[in-house]
């Protein structure tokens, strides 16, 4: 245990500590504190949300409350530990707490404890890839990167003296609490309409996730986004830019050289888009904020170019499928809402010619959602929409050309019909796979498997 675990520790000794939460980041909290020999209560408003008898032979130095919001417990707490999925707010929990109360989520307790450098990433899309391609460059290169945070790793979990460098995924509820981190660097990767049901106005959202920056030696901006950066000071000597333009010296983007769009740093050629595994100009941006934040650790950044070969993203999201067809296929089967439909969209119809044409497959369980957004995606950038499920009817009345299929393997045969070389085919459902298949993953992989099966008939 390192001196300044130490120090924290000995602050939380004999203080009323209640978890708020019992799933996985509340549990987290439970685990650490018993390890630490500390005492907590944990409190969930969920009925046999843990199994009571389990927890309680795990967690002897800690109560259980579930069912209700112990509004006792919450008023007498010297600290509050909050689950980010938890809207104190909503839950009308707010007026309970006492003034002495320090609330806080399991990454500030984390960032009050770690001594070992941080990257930060947060931002509406593109957290996931961005951070998951950092970790996987950052263990080519010989270190010891952790992955942990919104990605689905409580980061108490993942406390160790064995680590060169922790790389953080925050959501907006997660940086709700934070206040100590001292990152090596942060990024606000982009601002779009999202949880406005909690936040209430995109100006606050993007007020909170702007905070990641007061936390950090150096904010790494996109160029692209003003709302992700509009409270900087611009004339700050730490902050690191990225974007779609030809960069300044000593800053990352893009440009045309020798026919080829490239990913840039001042004036110097790093690698062609083409000879990236992910597609899309969004993943353009997310390879150039990663060049960016690894930069700041010192990593070399030919040497993490090297190593974007071998990343081939997180599974379902925009991955080429390997063919030999000169037919892009894509698999985007985690787009199960209409934004990251939209996202994919756009973000790949700067790889077509005007010779080319994208077709998109649609369709599934929209549940309820509003498809209108999508409406101006597929004017602008799809030639043909195929659409199935539940409610690829809607979607489909938004083509000019369409055509409506029964299963996914229909889909991939409709649209081989209709490609080209040079073409785009995407899946990208703007809904949930729950009407047809077990999860988007199965959706994916059934796409995948139609796709090389042409291959081999072909």
């Amino acid at each position: 245990m390192t001196n300044k675990q130490q120090r924290v520790i000995a602050q939380l000794q004999d203080k009323r500590i209640l978890v708020l939460g019992a799933g996985l980041t509340g549990l987290s909290c439970v685990r650490f504190l018993q390890e630490n020999k500390l005492c907590c209560a944990l409190n969930d408003s969920r009925e046999a949300i843990v199994d009571s008898e389990e927890f309680t032979k795990d967690f002897p130095l800690c109560s259980l409350t579930l069912g209700t919001w112990s509004i006792d417990l919450i008023a007498q707490a010297d600290i509050l530990l909050v689950s980010p999925g938890i809207d104190l707010v909503a839950e009308k929990l707010t007026s309970v707490i006492n003034e002495n109360c320090q609330v806080i989520g399991d990454v500030e307790l984390f960032c009050q404890i770690t001594e070992k450098p941080i990257l930060a990433v947060t931002g509406s899309n593109g957290k996931s890839t961005v951070v998951s391609l950092l970790a996987h460059v950052g263990k080519a290169l010989g270190f010891n990167t952790v992955l942990a945070g919104n990605i689905g790793l409580p980061v108490l979990s993942q406390l160790s003296a064995d680590v060169d460098c922790y790389i953080l995924e925050l959501s907006s509820f997660q940086l709700e609490t934070l206040s100590s981190m001292n990152a090596i660097a942060s990024c606000v990767l982009n601002i779009s309409d999202d949880h406005l049901d909690r936040h209430k106005t995109i100006e606050k959202y993007s007020a909170i996730k702007q905070s990641i920056y007061q936390q950090s030696n150096v904010a790494v901006i996109n160029r692209d986004e003003p709302l992700s950066f509009s409270a900087l000071d611009k004339q700050q000597s730490n902050i690191i830019s990225f974007g779609s333009d030809k960069p300044e010296t000593d800053q990352f983007g893009l440009a045309m050289e020798q026919g080829k769009m490239q990913l840039m740093l001042g004036e110097k050629s790093l690698v062609a888009l083409n000879e990236l595994p992910l597609a899309g100009f969004h993943n353009a941006l997310n390879y150039l904020a990663v060049l960016a934040l690894g930069q700041q650790l010192t990593w070399p950044t030919t040497e993490m170019v090297k190593h974007f070969s071998s990343f081939s993203g997180l599974a379902h999201r925009c991955q080429v499928v390997k063919t030999y067809d000169n037919i892009t296929w894509v698999n985007d089967s985690k787009a199960t809402n209409v934004g990251a439909a939209i996202a994919a969209i756009n973000g790949l119809a700067p790889t077509l010619t005007s010779n080319n044409k994208m077709i998109l497959i649609a369709g599934g369980d929209g549940k309820g959602a509003d498809f209108s957004p999508l409406q101006l995606a597929i004017a602008e950038h799809v030639d043909t929409v195929i659409t199935l499920g539940k409610d690829g009817g809607e979607i489909l009345t938004m083509a000019s050309v369409g055509y409506s299929v029964s299963d996914i393997e229909q889909a991939v045969e409709q649209a081989h019909e209709l490609a080209q070389a040079g073409d785009v085919v995407l899946l990208s459902p703007a809904c949930a796979s729950i009407d047809m298949f077990k999860n988007f993953a199965q959706r994916g992989e059934l796409f995948v498997a139609a796709v090389q099966k042409l291959q081999e008939v072909s």
